[in-house]
């Protein structure tokens, strides 16, 4: 009985498949609503609202704790001219035209930006030899990073972020067929990634030059440039930082300094801003000192609401607030990444290495930052995304993570059985 039972069941199967082959390919069934356990509808979203919500979350934390780095900084002769809420309210305006910037550029389809890619890395090479030019570039602190705009002091180098991961991204695609030739598919990109290394390098810049780095090498990873060819390129660059670390005194100082921050000679010299960052984590323990309590934000730990805001937060908010912050970045880098990945499996390479290089390049510049204010990478100038003090900075965040959006919203058209 049982026999005669399992050859029916088999025959059964055999005409179910034969029926299917027979049909040919199904196409996804489009479904604009789903019924939760309780029997009510909803509506299936359109793009990743969680995303959203902890990009927005992390922005506002980061106008928080702006205002309360920078409410002491009057007090200070170099600020004086300043009221107590300028930073504040030139933060919030930042967010503001971020998330308008954020708000169009979401409209604009993937094809268009892979159309657009290659002009989009020219035009940041243009602005990063004019912010060189005396007279177009600003210079804060020994370093020409800055154009003026009236507004806001625009920096080329965010830009650039976003033109190599779209023009990485886009370079990968075009290159596909010969991505096992170094000549032909790595050597090329090696170049433009060094004419922008030392454009960066002039103003000086290394920090954003490591990040642009890590963003582009990350791409051609992720596009399956042959391995061998990769590590070579890395042990070229890595080669390339120590060889200016060595012939750079400037540099060498920073390392020591690093090395041995508590030291006289460098205490209250190059090592200064490192050890009251780990001053403010010890005095924020677990809890914090409340929201407003900082000591060092008190004209102690220079740049506080840029670079080193990350050590407010840790002095305020506690070893809670800290890890509150790298879990909401690690949450979004893996989102992202996971958004670019679904992109790749959809047959959509460009905009899933796009949406991979701005993982690379949250989770990168976030960990530098983290890293600096906690003693364990040197110092760099770099911000934290999303929440330091700056426009051009949030700007450009805005907007690159607006496209990872956008690719985020073709992927699931694709996948409701809809075009991209």
């Amino acid at each position: 009985m049982s026999s005669s039972a399992g050859h029916s069941s088999q025959g059964l199967l055999a005409r179910w498949r034969d029926w299917r082959a027979a049909r040919g390919p199904e196409s996804v069934p489009v479904r604009d609503w789903v019924t939760t356990s309780g029997g009510q509808p909803t509506r299936i979203q359109g793009y990743d609202v969680t995303l959203l919500w902890v990009v927005l979350t992390l922005m506002a934390v980061g106008l928080l704790m702006v205002y309360s780095a920078s409410i002491a900084l009057p007090d200070s002769p170099r600020f004086a001219k300043y009221a107590p809420t300028h930073f504040f309210a030139r933060q919030a305006l930042y967010i503001t035209a971020g998330l308008i910037a954020g708000y169009c550029t979401v409209f604009i389809p993937m094809s268009v930006w892979e159309r657009w890619a290659p002009w989009l890395f020219v035009l940041s090479l243009v602005l990063l030899v004019a912010v060189l030019i005396p007279g177009i570039g600003k210079v804060v602190n020994g370093a020409r990073r800055w154009i003026p705009l009236g507004i806001m002091n625009f920096q080329p180098s965010e830009l650039a972020k976003l033109a190599i991961a779209m023009y990485a991204a886009s370079y990968m695609v075009r290159k596909m067929d010969v991505k096992e030739n170094f000549f032909q598919a790595v050597w090329p990109m090696v170049v433009a990634l060094g004419v922008v290394g030392l454009l960066l390098l002039a103003e000086p810049d290394m920090g954003a030059f490591m990040v642009i780095a890590a963003i582009a090498m990350g791409i051609l990873f992720l596009g399956g440039v042959n391995g061998r060819m990769f590590f070579l390129v890395v042990a070229v660059l890595v080669g390339a930082f120590v060889l200016m670390v060595t012939f750079s005194e400037f540099r060498r100082e920073r390392i020591f300094a690093y090395l041995d921050p508590w030291n006289d000679k460098y205490a209250q010299g190059k090592a200064y801003q490192l050890t009251h960052s780990l001053i403010a984590f010890g005095r924020g323990e677990f809890f914090g000192q409340g929201l407003g309590g900082s000591v060092e934000k008190l004209h102690y730990l220079p740049e506080a609401h840029t670079d080193f805001l990350l050590a407010v937060i840790g002095e305020e908010l506690g070893f809670i607030g800290v890890a509150l912050v790298i879990f909401a970045f690690f949450w979004m880098s893996r989102r992202i990444f996971h958004i670019g990945r679904q992109a790749v499996a959809l047959d959509r390479v460009f905009a899933g290495l796009y949406a991979q290089g701005i993982g690379i390049w949250m989770a990168g510049q976030g960990v530098i930052n983290m890293g600096v204010n906690l003693g364990a990478l040197p110092t760099k100038g770099l911000t934290l995304p999303l929440l330091s003090f700056g426009g051009s900075a949030i700007l450009m965040n805005c907007v690159a993570l607006a496209v990872v959006l956008r690719v985020d919203i073709e992927n699931r058209q694709m996948m409701r059985g809809g075009r991209s």
